[in-house]
């Protein structure tokens, strides 16, 4: 019976890419190669393995006998074109080396796995060497040896990769064959080693491998991690056995990573050693023991969980391992267990190059280290008590977890797919052209093929990246299951299958993920979770999210605690479980502000509809939309309390609202200060209005006698407010026609100190602390002037200091027209249009000095005072105030209040060097940045770098520093102000 001719769209139908082409090739190999075509189709790149099939046709002894074997073994003909049609690389070997073909012959090829043991001594016998022989050494001539290794290697490579792809071996299989292959290849090194190494039996020399090799489930493609370690043998001299072993270690490595005319086989990786690369490459056991004793982190711990011998001396082999095995399993009681396994999970996610981000399948979020990470930190958590949790592999230990109730048995099956099929489609991307990646490609026709690899034949692009998306989102969600979900069935006793702890096993579990306090957690989580009702089953939806973000921020207790209190105050108001639950970000930013700041904390504990506000744009409101709004506030009340304290519950809010994307690295620390500079004018405009009218209504007053202004002064009138500064003030009045003068400054007194005492009453939001200490005489003197007194002040008693100080003046609040006749009255005072003279400026100096000596707190660190300290905010502020009042009278860009404007200013005037405007601004905004830091994170406001871990921690973690790195900071932090204070040091001491 005839067939229809092939024709190109037949080939398009069977899923070539290329017809033409393909038609040609399949002419090549003549019209008895035409049943070839469906097992073709089912390849993952029919073109591919139709080109490679030509290729090898041309380079077989005979084409006709190759064609025919493959027509009437369909076994074969599927192995050996599902090689062809995954992996150039393999293509390729098959090309150079075209008897390897035969391989895929094998019927018993699909149904038994190669032991170990045969694998070792194929490879062994590859290099001339004895597999039986003790110390098994090659006799092949050096470069004969290593090409050969390669090509016995691709030859075992390749009837793995077709049973693999073939047969579907199954990832265990497939990873744990790919094992055995690289130990065996190790050996096989080692014996070319031996060859190579004069002396190599004065050594016991013992290959211990580490990560995936050490877990029995390694890549197709990938470094192997090891650790040396060696012994003299019987009547060695050690240092002679070190030598040796060294050499014989550093040829091993070469011999695997070099190339040759054959290739390479993969680079050895013995960066894990103690002391990483500095370290020597080998240890005796008792160095090995002395140095993870002593030095060893926690991640070098976690590391070795995967410990295998796998060549060399395998009797010294176990007995390093046995070595290691009680220290594994007690790490996770070490200190600092949850800073480093936290760093070290950052430090992964850190690395990995932006542009791969989304497309890492190792690496990346949704990828295969969440669920390694997540795995591993379980047995080092339980295994101590629990040995049948401590495989190993991934999969097998996940298995155990799930069987021990450490991990739901649902969630574990679905943790097991993902992994599966993450791990399986890493393994097809590396085997294309068996290269070490881990990132999905982007083009298309890669795409095409990996899909039709992993099963995907219709639409398979598109079938695969859902797939994909699919597993990635799992692994996300059930990584933070994995961890918490269990914790909420232990203290909350949910019905059904779901696994359970005891209340023992949850509280170490919450101990290593880094609250301090395991029984109250437990204790915040039953109040939570326990119970029927929708808020319960609504909290234990939310709480492994939520408990993972808090382990991840500086204090997991306090998140915990903090959130248990507004989840109190409102877990009766519908919208609050509801956004949390559907806005990701709300919760997220919740979780991180309660476990960070006090501050926010407290905030938010006095007023927590600010929950909402966390889904909404955090930038500052300006000034005058707050003033508009607390004006309109303060004048439906009658009670001039009532209104204040309306008025305090919106700057309440809106210092919320600053302190939170402060804390989350929303706002720059130049409009921190002027956001709460401008909330504070807003507050002080609209109270000085309900004090007003409270003064006039007590005083059976219709209208006011004067007119007031008030004047911002020291930070508060640079737009530099810190959350802990006072309000420094002026107040200022001037009597409307034909008022009684005393009558007036009566009048104005009384508003000022309502205004002062309406904003110091206790109440719920912090008090606003008006000072009006820098006005004339300071406390000794009136505390409010109409503006010929401070002229008549100003002119006959005024000093340089407080020159100085109106620098800082800024009429803000009050009568526009009085406010811009106080800033022409002391313009010329405090920007004298000659300077200020020589005597002048050694008064500055001299107080500048005085303030250094005696204001300093005792007990002080001078290198770490915030605001006094060397290279600290008065250094910083005082040299630009001296260039100011040198200067700004000739150059109006000095004329301003801010110290970030002013240092421009100075420096196109050429007043400062580029270098040290840049040292002082860097200064400026590093330490303010940490003074607000540091009130966030107590609550309070401190001028001094803090001490205690967890803060030092938390400012470092608002500062942007990654877990673990609070010690950066603080060096950062000394570098920064030494740079600064050398600049005052020049420019202001001269």
């Amino acid at each position: 019976m005839s067939h229809p001719p092939v024709t190109a769209g037949t080939l398009v139908r069977l899923g070539f890419r290329d017809a033409e082409p393909a038609l040609a090739a399949l002419h090549r190999l003549g019209a008895d190669a035409e049943p070839l075509l469906a097992i073709l189709a089912r390849t993952a790149d029919p073109d591919q393995a139709l080109d490679a099939l030509v290729r090898l046709a041309e380079v077989v002894d005979d084409r006709d006998a190759l064609v025919e074997e493959l027509v009437d073994d369909e076994g074969t003909a599927m192995r050996l074109l599902c090689v062809l049609g995954a992996s150039s690389a393999l293509a390729d070997h098959l090309v150079r080396h075209p008897e390897h073909w035969r391989e895929l012959t094998d019927p018993l090829l699909g149904s038994t796995r190669p032991a170990a043991y045969a694998v070792r001594a194929d490879l062994l016998r590859a290099v001339g060497a004895d597999p039986d022989a003790p110390l098994p050494t090659a006799t092949l001539d050096d470069a004969a040896a290593l090409d050969a290794l390669r090509v016995e290697y691709r030859r075992i490579l390749l009837r793995l990769a077709s049973r693999d792809l073939a047969h579907h071996l199954g990832l265990d299989d497939a990873a744990a064959e790919l094992s055995d292959l690289a130990a065996g290849t190790l050996e096989a090194a080692l014996a070319v080693a031996r060859q190579r190494v004069a002396g190599a039996e004065l050594a016991r020399l013992a290959v211990v491998a580490m990560g995936k090799c050490g877990g029995h489930e390694l890549n197709y493609v990938s470094d192997v991690d090891v650790i040396f370690a060696f012994e003299p043998a019987d009547g060695a001299d050690e240092n002679d056995a070190a030598r040796v072993a060294t050499q014989l270690a550093s040829h091993l490595i070469r011999v695997c990573g070099e190339h040759t005319t054959e290739g390479t086989i993969w680079p050895v990786d013995a960066a894990l050693r103690p002391e990483g690369k500095s370290g020597p490459l080998v240890r005796t056991i008792a160095s090995h023991r002395g140095y993870y004793e002593r030095w060893a982190k926690t991640w070098e711990f976690q590391a070795l969980l995967k410990a295998r011998p796998v060549a060399g001396d395998l009797a010294l082999g176990e007995e390093y391992v046995a070595m290691v095995a009680p220290m594994v399993w007690t790490a996770a009681e070490r200190d600092g267990f949850v800073a480093d396994t936290q760093a070290m999970r950052r430090r992964v996610v850190k690395n990995i190059p932006p542009r791969e981000a989304e497309r890492q399948l190792k690496l990346g979020s949704g990828g295969l280290r969440d669920v390694e990470f997540a795995v591993q930190l379980l047995q080092l958590v339980h295994g101590r008590a629990d040995e049948s949790i401590r495989a190993p592999t991934t999969l097998s230990a996940l298995a155990a977890l799930t069987r021990g109730g450490y991990v739901g048995r649902e969630d574990g099956e679905a943790l097991h797919e993902a992994y599966s099929f993450l791990r399986t489609l890493e393994h097809r991307i590396q085997l294309r052209q068996l290269r070490r990646t881990h990132v999905v490609p982007t083009e298309e026709e890669s795409l095409r093929a990996l899909g039709r690899s992993m099963g995907f034949v219709k639409d398979s692009v598109t079938a695969l990246d859902k797939a994909w998306q699919h597993e990635r989102l799992e692994v996300r969600r059930l990584h933070e299951k994995l961890f918490y979900r269990p914790l909420l069935t232990a203290v909350a006793r949910i019905p059904g299958d779901e696994a359970r702890l005891s209340p023992d096993a949850a509280g170490k579990r919450l101990a290593a993920l880094g609250y301090l306090d395991p029984k109250a957690a437990l204790r915040h989580l039953e109040a939570l979770t326990s119970g029927v009702s929708r808020t319960a089953s609504i909290q234990r939806t939310l709480l492994p999210a939520m408990l993972d973000w808090f382990a991840d921020a500086p204090d997991p207790d306090a998140g915990l605690f903090g959130f248990r209190r507004i989840s109190e105050s409102l877990g009766e108001s519908p919208w609050y479980l509801k956004t949390l639950r559907d806005e990701g970000q709300v919760a997220e930013r919740l979780a991180t502000l309660l476990a960070t700041s006090r501050y926010a904390s407290g905030l938010l504990e006095r007023e927590p509809q600010g929950v909402r506000m966390l889904g909404e744009d955090l930038s500052p409101l300006s000034a005058e939309v707050l003033t508009e709004e607390m004006l309109a506030s303060g004048a439906r009340r009658d009670d001039a309390e009532k209104a204040t304290r309306s008025i305090r519950a919106i700057r309440r809010r809106e210092l919320f609202r600053i302190a939170t994307g402060d804390l989350l690295g929303l706002i720059d620390v130049a409009d921190v200060g002027a956001g709460l500079s401008r909330l504070t004018d807003a507050t002080l405009e609209a109270t000085l209005d309900v004090a007003a009218r409270a003064v006039r209504r007590a005083r059976s007053l219709d209208t006011a006698p004067t007119v007031m202004a008030i004047v911002a002064m020291g930070r508060y009138g640079g737009f530099e407010l810190s959350y802990g500064s006072d309000a420094d003030v002026l107040f200022v009045h001037q009597p409307v026609s034909g008022a009684d003068p005393q009558a007036a400054t009566s009048y104005a007194t009384a508003v000022a100190n309502e205004v002062r005492r309406l904003l110091a009453l206790p109440g719920a939001d912090p008090a606003l602390i008006v000072d009006a200490d820098l006005r004339p005489e300071g406390k000794q003197g009136a505390l409010v002037r109409t503006l010929d007194s401070y002229a008549a002040y100003y002119a006959k008693w005024s000093k340089v200091w407080e020159a100085q100080a109106l620098l800082r003046a800024d009429a803000v609040v009050g009568d526009l027209d009085l406010r811009t006749r106080f800033e022409a009255l002391v313009d010329p005072l405090r920007f004298p249009a000659g300077g200020i003279s020589e005597d002048d400026v050694r008064e500055v100096r001299r107080i500048k000095a005085r303030v250094d000596r005696e204001r300093l707190p005792r007990g002080a660190d001078p290198t770490t005072h915030l605001k006094l300290g060397r290279g600290g905010l008065a250094d910083i502020e005082w040299t630009v105030q001296l260039l100011q009042m040198k200067h700004a009278g000739q150059v109006p860009g000095l004329r301003t209040t801010r110290t970030l404007e002013a240092l421009v200013a100075a420096r196109e005037a050429d007043l400062i060097s580029a270098d040290d405007a840049e040292e002082l601004t860097h200064g400026w905004r590093t330490v303010s940045r940490i003074r607000n830091a540091v009130t966030l994170v107590r609550g309070k406001p401190g001028d001094q770098l803090p001490r205690d871990p967890l803060e030092k921690a938390a400012v470092a973690a608002i500062l942007g520093y990654p877990a673990g790195e609070a010690d950066a900071m603080v060096n950062d932090y000394l570098r920064i102000t030494r740079h600064a204070h050398a600049v005052v040091e020049r420019i202001f001491w001269e």
